[in-house]
């Protein structure tokens, strides 16, 4: 009888423990020695329409990338009509807090918001009105955040359609849509600054983005003309994170492709450029080292479940601490352990 019992023990506790794993998606390591201190890449995205929330993927490259958590959600949306999380952006603050910016839903007034110390464990998400003082505002989409260090402040920006405004271009995209970019800014995510006017290209412009290269600001965005159609990258030079903003350069992704949803950072002596060729499901990449000659890369790139409906969406590509990765269970080269 005793060896029974103790076997029924054992087997009881197998089982509670094979349980709590089964419960617990996120997997949290220690890192290597090696580790500390090197660099590495979170792409934060999302999949879908964006209903099951927030992925992240991992490189020590930027070309090879890796899905994290097996492709399970860190954050699962909670606010706004539609509860979406679409376009994540994620910016590291200057006391080490990530803060995080997303579309809540296609036709809504506001945006969604949330911080957090490791990546994994996040705030209470808040529902942030910011075109809730035009009435007739459509949207909120694809918000981006940035902090501004000279002022200690975060600028949050993104596109919205204003029907009545910018008569000279309206009509011009899918929808009668016709988009002009606009912003707030904070200092600790209660009190945000009047909503004003961003950047009016004297187009419908979505999908704005900052590229910091040696030392320099550069604004990225989409012109979103339909007719005649455009859907192409184009990039300005920005004095500062809130303007003003040089001559935009020529189109500088592939012609023929319509794109959205860039994202873009320095490796090495390259700028890199990520966006998302949504007419035809995949993402693709453009490099350049002056900014002016920029290279098609995308067959250099190999990023989790393309060609699927679990595709890599509209994100955001940041530079984090290797072992922070490491401690998201990222598995890196031997090499770079």
């Amino acid at each position: 009888m005793r060896k029974i019992s103790l076997s029924l023990l054992g087997s009881f506790f197998t089982l509670v423990t094979a349980l709590l794993c089964a419960c617990t998606p996120v997997t949290h390591k220690a890192a290597s020695h090696s580790s500390v201190g090197a660099k590495a890449y979170l792409f934060a995205y999302f999949t879908g329409n964006g209903k099951d929330g927030l992925h992240y993927a991992a490189s020590i490259d930027g070309f090879k990338w890796t899905k994290l958590n097996d492709g399970h959600s860190y954050l699962t949306p909670e606010v706004g009509n539609s509860k979406l999380v679409r376009d994540p952006c994620i910016v590291r603050g200057a006391d080490g807090t990530y803060h995080m910016v997303w579309t809540s839903g296609w036709n809504e007034n506001n945006l969604g918001y949330a911080s957090s110390t490791d990546l994994v464990h996040w705030s209470t998400q808040q529902e942030v009105p910011v075109m809730s003082h035009e009435p007739n505002s459509r949207n909120v989409w694809a918000p981006e955040i940035v902090y501004n260090d000279k002022t200690e402040a975060y600028v949050i920006f993104w596109s919205s359609t204003v029907s009545g405004k910018f008569l000279s271009t309206e009509g011009s995209s899918e929808d009668k849509y016709n988009h002009r970019l606009y912003y707030t800014t904070t200092k600790d995510f209660v009190k945000f600054s009047p909503t004003a006017l961003f950047y009016d290209p004297g187009f419908s412009v979505i999908d704005a983005t900052f590229l910091k290269f040696n030392n320099a600001l550069h604004l990225l965005v989409k012109d979103e003309t339909l007719h005649p159609a455009k859907k192409y990258l184009l990039h300005a030079d920005a004095q500062t994170y809130l303007g003003a903003f040089d001559t935009l350069s020529k189109p500088i992704s592939p012609t023929g492709v319509w794109v959205e949803g860039p994202t873009a950072i320095q490796i090495g002596d390259a700028a890199i450029i990520y966006y998302d060729a949504y007419t035809s499901s995949h993402y693709g990449a453009l490099r350049s080292k002056d900014l002016v000659h920029w290279e098609d890369v995308t067959n250099e790139l190999s990023l989790p479940d393309e060609g699927t409906p679990l595709r890599m969406r509209h994100g955001t590509v940041i530079e984090v601490p290797l072992e922070t990765l490491i401690r998201l269970g990222y598995a890196p080269p031997a090499a770079a352990k």
